[in-house]
């Protein structure tokens, strides 16, 4: 009998193991995610670490192939390998709340997307201040500029399911085009931003005809 439960001891044991490295695993990796997303903003730190992780997964490949181990950290370093190379490129190091502060924005919405000429659709975010509006895109660079006072109407509409944001001012406008589940509530908050700084017409008042006229 003892010869029959030795190996469903093991391998009892080794699940154990395999489960604590799993979770050991996990936690590690919920600790790291916010460091690698703040290094991501260092373009060289980035690099660097590029590099690492697929010299590191490299080495795990050939190592284990070598010495005839467990070929289970030949797998991780494939893996580590392809993550080289899926991912992203480094994020420049701006924050959207710095940049609304340096442009001195009350707020910042969603915008939709937005299509500026012939050029290529992109998402965009609305700085709306109290004197301009700045359309930016995922890199917070500016595309637009529509100064506030010059605003004559801001309209959020539905047509054929999808919903826009017309902003018209000095005979220009910029529409914004907002789709999925939210689409909607992104859109009336964008109308609502704007309208808050518009500048309400000044009432036009009756001329008084001069006495003895």
């Amino acid at each position: 009998m003892s010869n029959t439960s030795s190996p469903q001891s093991q391998q009892q044991a080794s699940s154990g193991k395999l489960h604590n490295a799993a979770i050991g695993a996990l936690f590690a990796l919920v600790l790291i995610v916010p460091k690698v997303a703040h290094l991501r903003r260092n373009p060289r730190s980035w690099m660097f670490f590029r590099i690492f992780l697929g010299i590191a997964g490299a080495a795990l490949v050939i190592l284990p192939l070598g010495f005839g181990s467990s070929f289970v950290p030949a797998i991780v370093g494939l893996a580590m390998f392809i993550t080289t190379i899926l991912l992203p490129p480094a994020e420049p190091d701006v924050i959207t709340g710095d940049k609304a502060r340096e442009l001195g924005a009350l707020v910042v919405v969603n915008g939709g997307r937005f299509k500026l000429g012939e050029g290529p659709s992109f998402d965009a975010q609305l700085f709306v201040g109290d004197k301009q509006i700045s359309v930016r895109d995922a890199r917070l660079e500016s595309a637009l500029e529509i100064p506030v006072v010059e605003i004559t109407s801001a309209q959020a509409e539905e047509s054929h399911g999808r919903w826009f944001l017309r902003v018209n001012w000095a005979g220009k406008t910029a529409v914004f085009v907002y789709r999925g589940v939210f689409a909607e509530h992104l859109a009336r908050v964008a109308e609502t931003t704007i309208r808050s700084v518009m500048r309400p017409a000044l009432p036009v008042l009756p001329q008084r005809r001069a006495a003895g006229a």
